[in-house]
């Protein structure tokens, strides 16, 4: 059995292994937060190192599209170079000269055989005209009528000659080619035949006189009766070629008023001989001219500053002058106001 003092001595002996243990429990906690903190270290380092290699990736990617890009960009200028013109193939916008050559001819054909049937369809169309006479003419069955002085309203004052001068000159002009002298260059026809020639190359022209207008002739009277306040209008039909009116045409004018107005016809009655018709066309007639009919209207003091409306037909043939959709066909309108 011990003794007393040795119990005394054991039980101081054992009281310090307590405070080791706790120095060792510090030390763990210590080692262990040491541990954690070089646990999260490792871990932002790890992070750090997947960040960069994340940046180094999309660096790479970034590269290889940018790379392919231009590889793009570089196979497209090389593809239309190629295209243009190809070294190795020899090719030329993407055929052989062969092969050009080849398509030339063809086109060198076709539109040869094209070129060609259009020519002949030409050449057989124009075998069925004839250069003096048109081969449709069925609009112009019936001509029309035109006035001269070329004016549907004739208005001027006569005691000044400048308002009257124009309308003066005018019908001197038109009447050039109607002068004695030229006409009698043309042939004397047969009053009231007509003039058929359609076997005769050259066409012959019937005289149509100045002087047959008398006093529209502007030759006795220089002013057509415009300074007296008579004023003389001409008239003349449209040319048609092969036109032959049956029956005897004539130029008749009427007034639109209540009471008639005195006119004088040149030739006498407005007639339109027949030994001028038929008329074949500028080529085969180019000397043609076509009769005329002056009428003279004998206005007195009280149709002074009252506007007349007179109205032409030619009547006495088959030929239309009430056509309400043509005002021309066969008639004309026109006014004249004389001023004192």
């Amino acid at each position: 059995m011990s003794s007393p003092s040795e119990a005394q001595n054991q039980e101081p002996n054992q009281e310090p292994p307590k405070e080791t243990s706790a120095e060792q429990n510090q030390e763990e906690k210590e080692v262990k937060g040491e541990e954690k903190d070089a646990a999260k270290e490792e871990v932002k380092v790890e992070e750090k190192e997947e960040k960069t290699e994340e940046k180094k990736e999309e660096k790479k990617e970034e590269e290889k599209k940018e790379q392919k890009k231009e590889e793009k960009k570089e196979q497209k200028k090389e593809s239309w170079k190629d295209f243009i013109y190809n070294p190795r193939t020899g090719e030329f916008l993407g055929r052989t000269a062969s092969s050009w050559g080849l398509i030339f001819l063809f086109y060198l054909i076709f539109y040869g055989f094209l070129a060609g049937m259009f020519t002949l369809t030409m050449w057989v169309m124009l075998q069925t005209l004839d250069d003096n006479v048109p081969r449709h003419q069925d609009r112009l069955a019936n001509p029309g009528l035109v006035v001269r002085p070329h004016a549907i309203d004739i208005s001027y004052n006569r005691s000044d000659p400048t308002k009257y001068e124009p309308y003066v000159q005018q019908l001197h002009d038109f009447l050039q080619q109607y002068n004695d002298s030229i006409q009698e260059g043309n042939d004397l026809c047969l009053v009231g035949e007509y003039t058929d020639q359609d076997d005769q190359p050259k066409k012959k022209v019937c005289q149509f006189k100045r002087s047959i207008l008398r006093q529209c002739s502007g030759l006795p009277d220089t002013s057509f009766g415009y300074a007296q306040g008579e004023p003389c209008i001409i008239i003349k039909m449209n040319r048609v070629i092969g036109l032959k009116p049956q029956g005897d045409p004539y130029i008749n004018c009427t007034v639109k008023r209540n009471t008639p107005l005195q006119m004088l016809y040149f030739p006498p009655e407005g007639r339109l001989d027949k030994m001028f018709f038929p008329y074949y066309g500028k080529i085969a007639h180019p000397d043609y001219v076509q009769p005329l009919v002056a009428v003279k209207l004998l206005l007195t003091k009280e149709d002074y500053n009252v506007e007349q409306t007179v109205e032409c037909k030619v009547e006495g043939s088959n030929l239309r002058n009430s056509d309400d959709r043509d005002k021309f066909l066969g008639r004309v309108t026109f006014r004249v106001t004389v001023f004192q």
